[in-house]
C-alpha cells in the first residue's frame, strides 16, 4: 500500500483493515505509523538489493560486465506493470525532514546501493570513486524519468552514459 499509494496517503485504519488485524495488535508491534514506515523501508531495502544482486548475476556472468548490467536490471523493472518509481525516493520526497527515521532508512538504502556499486566496479577492476556516485545519480535519474515517461528507455539511456563513464575510467587506469 505504501508503494502504490504513498506513505503519507495510507492511513493506519486502512493498513489495519487490509492486514485484518485488531488495532491493539498493530500497536503492539508498531508504536506509530512512522515505525511501520521504517520497517517497510528496511524490508523493501533487503528485498530490493537481493533482487538487484541476483538480477545482475543473471544478466552478466563476468565481473567486467556487471556494473552496466545494473541498468539492464532496472530496464526489466521499469517494464513491469506495478512499477511506481523508487519507494525510497518517494518516501524521502514525502518525508522531507532529513532527521525523520523513515528518511534516514531510505537514505541508508541509497548508501547500501552505492556500496554495492563500488563493489561491482572494484571487481571489474575500475576505481570506484567517484564512479559509484555517478552511477547512483544515473540510477536515481533513470528511475524518476522512467516513472515520468512510463517506459524502460531511461535505463537504456543511463546505461549508455554509464558506459562512457566506465570507458573513461578504464582509459585513465591505463594512462597512469
Amino acid at each position: 500500500m505504501f508503494y502504490a499509494q504513498g506513505v503519507r496517503a495510507v492511513g493506519v485504519d486502512a493498513i489495519i483493515a487490509r492486514a485484518a488485524v485488531a488495532k491493539a495488535s498493530f500497536y503492539k508491534h508498531f508504536q506509530s505509523k512512522d515505525d511501520l514506515i521504517v520497517a517497510y523501508l528496511m524490508r523493501r531495502d533487503e528485498l530490493w538489493r537481493r533482487w538487484l544482486e541476483e538480477s545482475v548475476g543473471r544478466l552478466a556472468k563476468s565481473a567486467d560486465k556487471r556494473p552496466l548490467a545494473v541498468f539492464d536490471a532496472l530496464a526489466e523493472r521499469f517494464a513491469t506493470n506495478d512499477f511506481r518509481g523508487c519507494a525510497f525516493i518517494n518516501s524521502m520526497a514525502e518525508l522531507a525532514d532529513r532527521s525523520h527515521a523513515a528518511h534516514v532508512a531510505a537514505a541508508h538504502h541509497k548508501q547500501q546501493l552505492t556500496a554495492f556499486l563500488r563493489k561491482l566496479l572494484a571487481e571489474a577492476g575500475v576505481a570506484a570513486n567517484p564512479l559509484a556516485e555517478q552511477f547512483m545519480i544515473l540510477i536515481d535519474g533513470s528511475i524518476v524519468t522512467a516513472l515520468r515517461k512510463g517506459d524502460s528507455a531511461p535505463a537504456k539511456t543511463a546505461k549508455q552514459i554509464a558506459a562512457m563513464l566506465l570507458h573513461e575510467a578504464r582509459e585513465r587506469k591505463f594512462e597512469s
